[in-house]
């Protein structure tokens, strides 16, 4: 472990001889680096090829854009988000390495599993099953990157890292278009096996991952807490914290966590029950849409149990995460951005498709390429900035947030108000301001998850991290293109299923306001108010 340590950072000593925090990220840092953003590329090429695919999915399924939508976002979100907890609490305790390399392994099966459905509740449950696997991701990853890079470099590091969302994203509209239109011509009723272009697609983009795990167990397991000068010895029990949360946010063994606290516990926790069920019967019964709103209460439920949880097991983590005004106001202010900019890419490629009349390759290749280069750029460039305020204004990078929410509007209402035949100049002009959204609003992601990770102690990383994917999955991915669908699929408009979620932007303003003013407050006092809460520091 040490020297896994001294690989993997370049820490300075102190005049009493303990290690201080790293100057500087080492080559086998940028090593590390580089197979964790192959792991996040093919994270989003088996999240995102569902998009290309959801023509043929609506017509061999008997599908509509809300169901799209759903399994897009929510059937999938939920469960990254619930299962995120528990296993960035292991992340905190247990070898991230290891964690990382059986969660590629289970997403990566369960997508190639998603080629055999034959109904949406079949392809609901891989999508499920996709999510908890890639739960293991985003704790291990920022938990990892944390470790390997000194806090003037995290913000590029994180970005770097973040970059794969967007190169994975942009691929799988190119695998699965250049897939899908070739298979359906080469075997039009069906091909080996009598599988069609779309379950052709899952097949090919989740085998691969199989073989990436295998590289990924070679990774060196970085000592914790050592880049910043305050390194962490193994936790003797890893497995125990996990658990723990597993036992605090699945249903129904909350209720017995809460009754473990107190009747006055039990009785919140079943007041929050009650009010999530009834909310949920008031939205199925406006929309039709019952499995929606139900993985909805399900999800918010949970989360609600965990944090009353984790307020008696681990109270200085909770004071620094949910009882932190700058932590919370930082994470649901970009959940406004993933709200909006999490609707516009899914449904970009179906809006090509069927509004603009595009075929599935050109469409792929296209939007998919100008996307992933687009956000690319956004990410790194942004999180390049948010260094570079960060070292003139603790809060500056919640400028680039700022940026990441307000910048990408008229962008997203040019694109999505465009009219054309196909091979016309306006799919160019669809393409270019769908790309121009999708780098503008990618500038905000390095910079909100780089703020999280000052706000909490080392220890606290994974669990910060998966507090923030709560923020963007639950908010973001579970609800933005869900309403762009349910909206189309009421007016008719795919249009105006995506513009509709442009309402999310004032509530994510006034959160990021209140972010950039509290978080230079809260980064001062990280310490002092872990130590009040009870962290032996």
């Amino acid at each position: 472990m040490a020297g896994a340590g001294a690989e993997t950072s370049r820490v300075a000593t102190g005049t009493d001889g303990r290690p201080g925090p790293a100057i500087k990220a080492s080559p086998y840092a940028w090593y590390a680096l580089g197979i964790l953003f192959l792991v996040y590329v093919l994270n989003f090429i088996d999240r995102q090829i569902i998009t290309i695919l959801a023509p043929d999915l609506k017509r061999d399924l008997g599908l509509n854009d809300a169901d799209i939508g759903f399994l897009y976002g929510t059937a999938f979100a939920v469960f990254y988000a619930l299962f995120g907890v528990p296993l960035g609490r292991l992340a905190d305790a247990w070898h991230r390495v290891r964690l990382l390399t059986v969660g590629l392994s289970v997403w990566s099966a369960m997508t190639a599993l998603s080629g055999l459905a034959t109904g949406k509740l079949q392809l609901s449950a891989a999508r499920m099953g996709v999510g908890v696997g890639e739960a293991t991701a985003g704790p291990a990853a920022y938990s990892l990157i944390s470790d390997l890079f000194p806090k003037n470099m995290r913000g590029t590091a994180l970005a770097i890292y973040s970059a794969g969302l967007y190169f994975g994203g942009g691929i799988s509209l190119m695998i699965g278009g250049f897939i899908v239109e070739g298979w359906n011509e080469a075997w039009p009723g069906g091909g080996p096996f009598g599988l069609v272009g779309w379950q052709a697609a899952f097949m090919a983009v989740g085998v691969p991952g199989l073989l990436l795990a295998a590289w990924v167990a070679t990774l060196k397991e970085p000592v914790r807490g050592l880049v910043d000068g305050v390194p962490t010895a193994p936790s003797p029990t890893p497995f125990k914290g996990f658990f723990e949360e597993l036992y605090a946010i699945i249903p129904p063994f909350t209720l017995l966590s809460a009754l473990s606290r107190g009747g006055r516990a039990l009785a919140i926790n079943i007041g929050a029950a009650v009010l999530l069920t009834l909310g949920a019967l008031a939205m199925i019964r406006l929309t039709g849409a019952a499995l929606q709103w139900w993985c909805i209460a399900f999800g918010y439920y949970a989360v609600f149990s965990w944090a009353g949880s984790l307020k008696r097991r681990d109270a200085p983590t909770f004071r620094l995460i949910w009882g932190s005004k700058a932590f919370l106001a930082t994470i649901l202010g970009y959940g406004t951005v993933a709200f909006m900019s999490y609707a516009s890419s899914a449904f970009a490629p179906v809006y090509a498709l069927e509004v603009l009349g595009e075929d599935a390759g050109t469409v792929g290749f296209w939007v998919g390429g100008l996307g992933a280069l687009a956000g690319f750029l956004g990410v790194i460039l942004g999180g390049r900035m948010s260094d570079w305020l960060r070292q003139r204004n603790e809060a500056g990078r919640i400028l680039v947030v700022i940026f990441g929410l307000l910048a990408p509007i008229a962008p997203i209402v040019v694109a999505f108000t465009t009219r054309s035949e196909p091979g016309s100049a306006d799919f160019i002009r669809f393409t270019a301001f769908a790309s121009l959204a999708g780098l503008l609003a990618s500038s905000a992601l390095g910079a909100a998850a780089a703020t999280t990770q000052d706000l909490v102690l080392p220890r606290m990383r994974g669990t910060a991290t998966a507090t923030f994917f709560l923020s963007t999955t639950l908010v973001g991915l579970a609800l933005g293109p869900y309403m762009a669908g349910q909206v189309s699929a009421m007016t008719h408009s795919l249009s105006t299923g995506v513009l509709s979620t442009l309402a999310i932007v004032p509530f994510g303003l006034i959160a990021l306001i209140i972010a950039y003013r509290s978080v230079p407050a809260a980064a001062a006092s990280t310490i002092e108010r872990a130590r009040v809460a009870g962290e032996a520091v």
